[in-house]
């Protein structure tokens, strides 16, 4: 979607050409702020009525301004644009060495009455420049108040990427020892674990202790163990469901290890409730790829042409699946209604229950230098108060997409892909290295991959949270007594 037209101006002057590619750099960190720049040059010493004429004309135009001097040595410039305007003037002279940098006193020193401010970074004194046209045009102001969130974000992003990595020996030890969650059946009288991809579950009658493992998995098999993504997952699901709880009865009973959940036996519902608040993915299902084969009226939608990919959507939108053997399959909630997956009743519930749940994680994600972009929501009804509750697992990392907030607008601007915390580096690896899907052995992992894939999981862990991954909890050892005395 085009973006609306500046309704602000920034009138740069420079005393010269040979300022230009310093002058570029305002111009561009305007242009980001939603303000118009305009580049002239006007030497004060060498043509003062020539200058007096382009600020005469710039006068004449109604457009609320600021002026953005740019000239060094002996800065007569910003002192003259000063005098004959009632708009703001930034000086930003270029850096320059001459006479040991004295000569900026030239900009510093005004006379009486000569009032221009002074910032000599480029991008200051853009972002000086939008601060005051910020008071008149709420698109500016709105740009502003992103980008002083972007650059919070990058902090809290750059943080979590410097602490995770101190975590480099504790991880490799961990490996190095065996003490990846692979099996979790402990040889419990009568009781065996149903085995998925990731995690293995034990029923008993009115309750289930799913267990969370270490296993990589990806071409229909496992690839790797990979250290604490077990207990990653699943304290972040026991996080957010602690988060939401207000919002929607949810399963947990008690999570007595990291990499363990006792939760009610719920009967499933047979949707997947995926909620979206971007259009991207890559799947066939994926909002993006429907809607870039031509597809407008999907999941019940109507969508406008002219979006993008990876676009901010208007609003969330719900886009449920069945639940298919060998493959989810789109469904609109009519539809699921007609083929009497739920009652239109449920399906109410749950689809406004996912949609609150979502706007949630959306919220704490981006006061957390993240964008929760979409994720999927399984619901299940409790046989013993009938109640319809949150089940399965919310916002992992596994479940859900997210992408690093600071340099999201840019990126999307510049035409690239949104950054994230990538984990598919190790499917690559396997894929350049051998065919994951014929080959009877596949070759182990490299140690290296394995433990960056293991410091990622942590990483997106204490991003998501805002807590401490706490490695002595999520000791492997420590797990055969959690699921013996659960199962007990």
């Amino acid at each position: 979607a085009d973006a609306p037209t500046p309704q602000t101006m920034g009138v740069i002057l420079m005393g010269s050409a040979s300022d230009l590619p310093f002058c570029q750099k305002i111009a561009d960190a305007l242009a980001a702020l939603h303000i118009r720049p305009v580049l002239r040059i006007a030497s004060a010493h060498k043509v003062p009525q020539r200058l007096l004429g382009v600020i005469a004309a710039f006068e004449a135009d109604p457009t609320p301004k600021v002026y953005i001097s740019v000239a060094g040595r002996s800065n007569a410039l910003s002192g003259m644009l000063d005098c004959s305007v009632t708009a703001p003037v930034i000086a930003c002279p270029p850096y320059s060495d001459a006479f040991g940098g004295a000569d900026l006193f030239s900009s510093i020193r005004m006379p009486s009455g000569v009032v221009p401010a002074l910032v000599l970074d480029p991008a200051g004194a853009a972002l000086m420049a939008a601060k005051i046209l910020a008071l008149r045009d709420p698109q500016v102001a709105a740009a502003v108040a992103g980008l002083q969130k972007a650059n919070r974000d990058r902090l809290y992003v750059d943080d979590a990427e410097l602490v995770s990595k101190s975590y480099a020996a504790t991880i490799a030890q961990a490996r190095e020892d065996g003490q990846c969650v692979t099996e979790t059946d402990f040889g419990v009288d009568g009781a065996a674990p149903a085995k998925g991809k990731v995690r293995d579950a034990y029923q008993l009658d009115d309750k289930l202790v799913m267990v969370t493992t270490d296993r990589q998995s990806a071409f229909d098999r496992v690839l790797a163990e990979i250290p604490y993504k077990g207990a990653v997952l699943n304290m972040t699901s026991a996080w957010w469901f602690e988060q939401t709880k207000h919002i929607v009865d949810n399963a947990v009973i008690s999570v007595p290890h990291p990499n363990v959940t006792v939760a009610k036996k719920c009967q499933p519902m047979p949707i997947e409730f995926v909620v979206r608040g971007y259009i991207t993915g890559s799947t066939q299902t994926s909002l993006w790829q429907k809607y870039n084969n031509g597809e407008r009226d999907m999941y019940g939608l109507q969508l406008p042409d002219g979006l993008v990919k990876n676009q901010k959507l208007d609003e969330n939108v719900l886009t449920p699946t069945t639940k298919e053997e060998h493959g989810d399959q789109p469904v609109s909630p009519a539809q699921a209604v007609e083929m009497g997956l739920m009652t239109k009743e449920d399906f109410d519930f749950c689809h406004q229950a996912a949609l609150k749940v979502f706007a949630l994680g959306q919220k704490v994600a981006a006061e957390h230098g993240l964008i929760l972009v979409d994720t999927k929501y399984e619901f299940g009804r409790d046989p013993d108060t009938g109640k319809i509750c949150l089940i399965d697992e919310v916002h992992t990392p596994d479940s859900s997409r997210y992408w690093l907030a600071p340099t999201y607008a840019k990126r999307m601007a510049d035409g690239k892909e949104p950054e994230n915390v990538d984990k598919e580096f190790l499917r690559l690896w396997f894929r350049d290295n051998c065919d994951p899907y014929k080959d009877e052995t596949l070759p182990e992992a490299p140690a290296d991959l394995v433990d960056e894939l293991s410091r990622r999981y942590i990483m997106l862990y204490e991003l998501i949270t805002g807590q401490s991954f706490d490695f002595a909890a999520a000791s492997a050892a420590d797990l055969p007594a959690a699921v013996k005395a659960a199962l007990a």
